[in-house]
């Protein structure tokens, strides 16, 4: 930082999980912050929605025009008719999260939050009955790391920081199992490419092979597993030469893999989310994770299965998020099925009335919800008021009413806990926004003044203040702790991360049969919205179930929407060395697909479906399996030839049991494009 500027971010070297690294595009953020298209002044629509046409006007203004149209949709539809939407774009929780105690103080609609973790988190947390694991610096004192279903490099660096770190000092094999060559295979000892999918296929042969070669650990099953017994005499048939037919892989490969998991005690499983974004993703998570106990993996340093530890930060936001105001009545829209929503259609409203105001903040759902075109159509309505706070003119800002100008991570005051590793961290705010740019909570505060709710519980304090509420609510060391300390490591005891005191079910046994429909998950959804997807095809035990999109004759082939390098969801997307690096849209196909449909490297080739079809630029490589397509980045809509996105091509049905958006999981043709 010079003269009250950043210049290139860094890792923390006294930082035990990150160790200093941290990926390109976050150490390239000045790019974000000094962007000269970066939004600067509250904005009124003057032309038509999506036209472009942009009147400046003050913050006072603006904030009056959001409160006036929320009062107006209040007074004709009802409370429900507003919807604030939010997400992940920042995940610090006073910034994040305050605009869930707007919403329960004046009984706006709820909003369930599906789209990313649903399918992860329930097949997880099936399997052990929480959401936690062997600490994830133990990878870098492993025998045996399988990155399964996450392309490391590209989106969680330091797992590989600590991946290599094994391979280096401990001679550790390094395991891919992935949908595609992507980077991180590139890098892996023993690289397993399934068709998506199939993931739960792999899985039931690895413990078939097991069972068989005498590698599973009974005793480990008898004290700490459910029913191993039912598990063996169902996974008799699930052998290596059926998983081959399924998943694509050769018998060896899976022997090879078996064998190497099977022969190697201090086996890290590093469960990632981009395999559970399949319509059979929870039922893969569950499968993947079942592993580790057959192998009876848990009981060792540098072993067991590991996704996420979101339970062991026990931070108490209820005040932040305004809980004790929750109204359990109000309806609660899936965020996944936003274009469903906007269009009117009654499951998705909860047989309720219209939406007609919203609050946008964090998330832009015109570029990155399933669905596009319904989503788009639902923008387009004229008697849908949309305020978009933001700090690019995102697709979705494209389309609002009102844009505001918001600040990024550097010039507010948060704190944060991580999901992948085991701290509480601190943001203080390191340099001043732009005079005209303001936080979300400012947002939140001074909108409920205009709305009358400032004196509810909750409103009138500053970032700072709430943060050392939820410290203080939580137990945890205050803020000015946190300012020296700069983190707080909540990782606990050995014997409780490997769930050598019982897993998290009553009975402290790891289930291989699940309840698929009654145990408790991290965001299973409430009653009113209830069991969603295909939950009675869910089978009991770990098993392949093919509820996702098979290809067929007039779709042969299987789409996955995979993150890109350089790229965070459609965050850095507007950053220059980002796009340079990306390049442009583009779709990755096999050359023997691409010879069967003329189609050469570089050609426009058009992919559609049910739902539509976009055109886009064909890679022609063999990084990718005959038969599957792999569309790298959520690159914006505009950015497209046609200018409308991958996500066009993607489905809102919900994941089964606990919903879910299963955007890698899609079946399409392709063509070359004549036009």
């Amino acid at each position: 930082m010079d003269d009250g500027r950043i210049g290139r971010v860094r890792g923390a070297n006294d930082h035990s999980y990150t160790a200093g690294v941290i990926c390109a595009k976050v150490a390239r953020y000045a790019e974000r912050l000094y962007h000269p298209d970066r939004l600067m002044k509250p904005l009124r629509r003057a032309g038509a929605k999506g036209e472009g046409r942009w009147q400046e006007i003050s913050w006072d203004d603006a904030l009056d025009e959001i409160a006036e149209a929320f009062v107006k949709a209040e007074a004709k539809d009802g409370s429900e008719a507003i919807w604030p939407y939010f997400y992940a774009g920042t995940m610090g929780w006073v910034q994040r999260d305050s605009i869930d105690r707007l919403r329960h103080a004046k009984r706006y609609s709820g909003f369930f939050s599906s789209i990313c973790t649903n399918p992860a988190w329930t097949g997880f947390t099936m399997a052990t009955g929480v959401l936690r694991g062997p600490d994830p610096r133990e990878m870098g004192r492993t025998d045996c790391v399988v990155i399964w279903g996450t392309n490391a490099v590209a989106t969680q660096v330091n797992v590989m920081t600590h991946a290599v770190k094994s391979r280096k000092e401990r001679g550790a094999k390094v395991v891919v199992v992935d949908i595609y060559d992507n980077p991180t295979m590139k890098q892996a000892d023993l690289a397993l490419i399934v068709k998506p999918g199939t993931d739960a296929a792999l899985a039931c042969a690895v413990m078939h092979v097991a069972f068989r070669d005498g590698y599973a650990d009974r005793a480990y099953m008898a004290r700490y597993a459910d029913d191993p017994a039912g598990l063996e005499e169902h996974l008799k048939s699930k052998t290596p030469a059926w998983a081959a037919g399924i998943t694509g892989l050769s018998v060896d490969e899976i022997e090879a893999f078996a064998k190497l998991v099977g022969t190697t005690k201090k086996t890290y499983f590093r469960l990632g989310y981009g395999f559970t974004r399949q319509r059979n993703g929870a039922i893969a998570m569950h499968a993947a994770a079942s592993i580790a106990t057959v192998l009876g993996s848990w009981q060792y340093e540098g072993g067991g299965a590991f996704h996420s530890n979101s339970d062991i930060f026990r931070m108490d936001a209820s005040e932040l998020t305004g809980r004790s105001m929750k109204d359990l009545d109000i309806r609660m829209i899936d965020q996944s099925q936003i274009g469903r929503a906007l269009t009117g259609d009654a499951v998705a409203l909860r047989h309720r009335g219209p939406v007609t105001a919203m609050l946008i903040q964090n998330t832009n759902p015109v570029n990155i919800a399933p669905e596009q075109r319904l989503v788009k159509r639902g923008f387009a309505r004229s008697d849908l008021f949309v305020a978009v706070h933001e700090q690019f003119m995102t697709d979705t800002a494209e389309m609002a009413d009102i844009v505001i100008p918001a600040t990024m991570f550097v010039e507010h005051d948060d704190i944060y806990r991580a999901g992948g590793q085991n701290h509480i961290l601190l943001g203080p705010k390191l340099v001043e926004p732009p005079p005209t740019v303001r936080s979300n909570l400012f947002v939140i505060e001074e909108l409920a003044k205009r709305l009358g709710v400032a004196d509810r519980p909750g409103f009138g304090f500053s970032a700072r203040e709430m943060i050392d509420r939820v410290l203080s609510r939580s137990g945890l060391p205050d803020y000015d702790y946190f300012l020296e300390h700069k983190w707080f490591d909540r990782q606990p005891a050995f014997e409780d991360a490997h769930f050598l005191n019982g897993f998290g079910h009553p009975d402290g046994k790891f289930r291989f049969r699940p309840d698929w429909v009654n145990q408790p998950a991290p965001n299973r959804p409430p009653a009113s919205v209830g069991l969603l997807g295909p939950h009675v095809e869910l089978p009991e035990f770990p098993d392949q179930v093919d509820v996702i999109e098979v290809a067929d004759p007039d779709h042969p082939f299987r789409l996955a929407t995979s993150p890109s390098r350089n790229f965070l969801n459609s965050s850095f997307a507007e950053t220059r060395t980002s796009r340079q690096k990306e390049g442009r849209p583009e779709v990755m196909i096999n050359p023997a697909d691409a010879a069967a449909l003329d189609v050469i490297h570089g050609d426009l080739v058009r992919i559609g479906n049910a739902r539509g079809d976009i055109r886009l630029h064909a890679r022609v490589t063999t990084e990718v399996k005959p038969g599957v397509l792999i569309a790298e980045g959520l690159w914006p809509n505009k950015a497209h030839v046609d200018g409308e996105g991958i996500n066009v091509l993607t489905g809102a049905d919900p994941v089964a049991p606990y919903g879910g958006a299963a955007v890698h999981d899609n079946k399409v043709w392709l063509r070359k494009d004549m036009a």
